[in-house]
């Protein structure tokens, strides 16, 4: 187990911060008023590389490792966690389903634009009643014998980069007798006949990221996009979770960080009783708790990046590294708001944003009652 970055990573940890700090920064704020994300920050991101650092560069990725996307995750998320999502579930979810379980042409065809700047993409598993029990999928692909073709009907909820993806890896039932056993995967152009994108929907944190209902009605998608053998769509949505698990803990990490760093500015300008906040050993005594917790979870994400990278089994990691950042992102957040009192409740000062941002890493990608039964069962408790 390593506990510092090397040489490389840490030259492109550098470079992740220094963009974040001048183009994603800057936009933050208007892009949570306007619920939006900035055309130009898109834009920006493909030509940087930021969608495809963990891919290899034969398919046209950055060829870097898990370790440094979530390096690249965690920056973008100081300064903003609608832009962190966003390229997370771009890279774990949508990406890695093709990377890991997709055959050669399904690469060349749909993997390569994906990582190599040209399009985004999304992942469609949860629906209206189906939630952290992935396995009550209601969407089904029916098979055409005589067109090849899967015909999908039914819809998906909360589908972050809809508005703007051209993929989406959609999972729907090929045989509901089967159970989770009757689920499989299918790489769908959203541009397809059939596909209907709602609004945004409107959210409590994360509101620039898109994140829509995604409704499929009679929509053909050839059987050469169905990913892997029919049946397997549950096995590939969960280990796609596991990856992106890392992700949003890297997410949360930032967002712990960003909100800590805003309230250690405030508190050494602030002055209350003729001296900064700064000087009161109370207020020094919870910065020091709040960053030693930050590097407690950060250090768990490294762990789980590090164990994917190396091919071990990386799932008990994932979930134990998301639980502790989500809750620290969480406690950092609330806490920073509350060193800066009245001003940190209010928009302009922008610790009640991280506050909000926050509060979703308990709950996508799995919630933290799921983490531990997954960390749990990893202990074989039962």
């Amino acid at each position: 187990m390593f506990f510092k970055l090397t040489g490389e990573q840490s030259l492109n940890q550098e470079r992740y911060r220094a963009f974040a700090q001048k183009v994603v920064k800057p936009l933050g704020e208007m892009m949570d008023e306007n619920e939006k994300m900035d055309e130009g920050l898109l834009v920006a991101l493909k030509k940087e590389g930021f969608l495809g650092i963990p891919f290899a560069e034969k398919y046209g990725g950055v060829g870097g490792t898990y370790l440094d996307y979530c390096l690249a995750v965690e920056e973008l998320s100081k300064c903003d966690g609608s832009t962190g999502v966003t390229i997370s579930v771009h890279t774990s979810l949508c990406c890695s389903c093709i990377d890991s379980f997709g055959t050669e042409d399904q690469k060349e065809k749909f993997l390569r634009p994906l990582v190599n700047g040209t399009s985004y993409g999304c992942f469609g598993l949860t629906e209206p009643n189906a939630g952290s029990d992935a396995a009550g999928q209601q969407t089904e692909a029916v098979y055409d014998e005589s067109t090849d073709e899967y015909v999908i009907n039914g819809s998906k909820i909360f589908t972050t980069n809809a508005e703007f993806a051209d993929y989406c890896v959609v999972f729907a039932m090929t045989n509901k007798e089967l159970g989770t056993k009757g689920i499989s995967a299918f790489i769908v152009d959203l541009h397809t006949n059939g596909v209907k994108i709602s609004p945004n929907i409107r959210r409590m944190g994360i509101r620039a990221a898109s994140n829509c209902e995604v409704f499929y009605e009679n929509v053909r998608v050839p059987a050469a996009n169905r990913l892997s053998d029919e049946g397997n769509g549950f096995k590939i949505a969960m280990k796609a979770l596991d990856g992106g698990r890392i992700g949003i803990a890297a997410q949360a990490v930032g967002l712990a960080q960003g909100a800590l760093d805003i309230a250690l500015a405030y508190v050494k300008e602030r002055k209350q009783f003729g001296r900064p906040i700064a000087a009161f050993q109370t207020t020094q005594f919870k910065l020091a708790q709040m960053q030693t917790e930050i590097d407690a979870a950060r250090l768990l994400v490294y762990r789980a990046a590090t164990s994917k990278d190396d091919g071990e089994v990386y799932g008990p990691q994932a979930a134990m590294a998301k639980l502790k950042a989500s809750a620290v992102a969480n406690d950092v957040a609330r806490e920073a708001v509350q060193l800066m009192g009245g001003y940190g409740y209010c928009r302009e000062y922008q610790g009640e944003r991280f506050l909000r941002d926050a509060k979703i890493t308990e709950i996508y990608e799995g919630t933290s009652e799921v983490m531990k039964m997954v960390i749990s069962g990893a202990m074989k408790v039962k």
